[in-house]
């Protein structure tokens, strides 16, 4: 799959849109709810774009994975509802924080390095550099020069938002956790991707209509596992969105742009997938503010998504091909091609 220059440039404008609508809160007004919808939506359209690649995401996800995805999650989610509830908030908080502290620099770095590795030598970029562990010889980290220098300013950006807790540096680390999420998963198939959004879809209705558990850890969770957009209600500062409304979905739209990049073919699924996680996202921001009350993401975002581009696909009588991309097997298919042009040529330089 070769990435066109159009699909590298994309993301540029719509990087600026999203930094400059991050920090608008501080200086001027900004109602939440047109904040929210442009923030995810923009965040998807990033971390889809900066998914195409020569290769596949590097994690992919099996349908076994996703059927159990639903489970894991719900046994994570109660944990720390019981955490909450008997350990001391700010204990479970410091620690939550150093762990968070550590993902954080590793994704507010990889976020960055693509607009850094620009201004650097290509030797910088290129060549790894690997560091063994003192008592673990078996333990090796492979790393760049490009990405020691990302990894500056994103140290002391994870150390401002452990001493401070800023809702901005929160939303940053946010933003940086969903468009790496978005760029680095890959769900493999439609196939898996369906039966994830499925499943995600029955967690959220019953985990916040059913229990008070997702909103008890939303509330209490004090980590950027949500954006938070300044209101004017003294009673609640903030409106929140999970990472998870966007990544999950987000990893399903990017399947669709990389099945379109595939097949040379300009952006008819992506747009269909997009425009319904962008109505999805728009109709929960309508309901929630009808009954005052939180509402799940994903009970109006999956059908969104998913509806779109059925009727799409059905529309343009390609159902067949949708179900049978398969993003493992392009990846094998790609590298057995490269293999066997490799044993051609070395065979040509002999015969020669």
């Amino acid at each position: 799959m070769a990435a066109s220059s159009g699909i590298r440039g994309a993301p540029i404008f719509a990087g600026l849109l999203l930094s400059a609508l991050t920090f608008a809160p501080l200086v001027v007004k900004i109602d939440p709810n047109v904040n929210v919808i442009l923030t995810a939506c923009l965040t998807v359209y990033i971390g889809c774009y900066r998914s195409v690649k020569p290769t596949p995401p590097s994690e992919t996800m099996s349908s076994e994975h996703a059927m159990r995805f639903p489970l894991v999650g719900s046994a994570m989610l109660l944990s720390l509802f019981l955490l909450f509830k008997f350990l001391s908030k700010d204990l479970v908080n410091a620690v939550l924080t150093s762990y968070f502290f550590v993902l954080g620099i590793i994704a507010f770095s990889a976020t960055l390095l693509p607009s850094i590795k620009r201004f650097l030598p290509n030797q910088w970029n290129d060549h790894l550099i690997s560091w063994r562990f003192p008592h673990f010889q078996s333990a090796v980290v492979e790393f760049t020069k490009s990405q020691i220098i990302a990894a500056i300013p994103g140290a002391f950006f994870c150390v401002w938002y452990a001493k401070r807790k800023h809702w901005l540096a929160n939303n940053i680390l946010g933003i940086a956790f969903c468009i790496q999420g978005i760029e680095m998963l890959s769900l493999g198939s439609f196939r898996t991707g369906a039966i994830l959004l499925a499943g995600l879809f029955v967690y959220d209705i019953f985990w916040v209509f059913f229990t008070p558990v997702m909103v008890s850890v939303a509330k209490s969770f004090d980590a950027p596992i949500k954006l938070l957009f300044p209101t004017s209600d003294a009673a609640r500062p903030f409106s929140m969105l999970g990472l998870g409304d966007i990544v999950i979905p987000g990893i399903f739209v990017a399947l669709a742009l990389r099945f379109d990049a595939s097949r040379g073919k300009e952006n008819r699924y992506f747009k269909s997938a997009f425009s319904g996680y962008t109505v999805g996202l728009i109709v929960t921001i309508i309901v929630m503010n009808w009954f005052q009350a939180a509402q799940p993401a994903l009970l109006y975002i999956v059908p969104g998504v998913i509806g779109f581009v059925a009727v799409h696909c059905l529309w343009n009588g390609e159902v067949k091909q949708l179900l049978e991309f398969d993003e493992s097997k392009t990846e094998a298919d790609s590298g057995s091609s490269s293999t066997s042009q490799d044993e051609v040529a070395n065979t040509d330089k002999k015969e020669e």
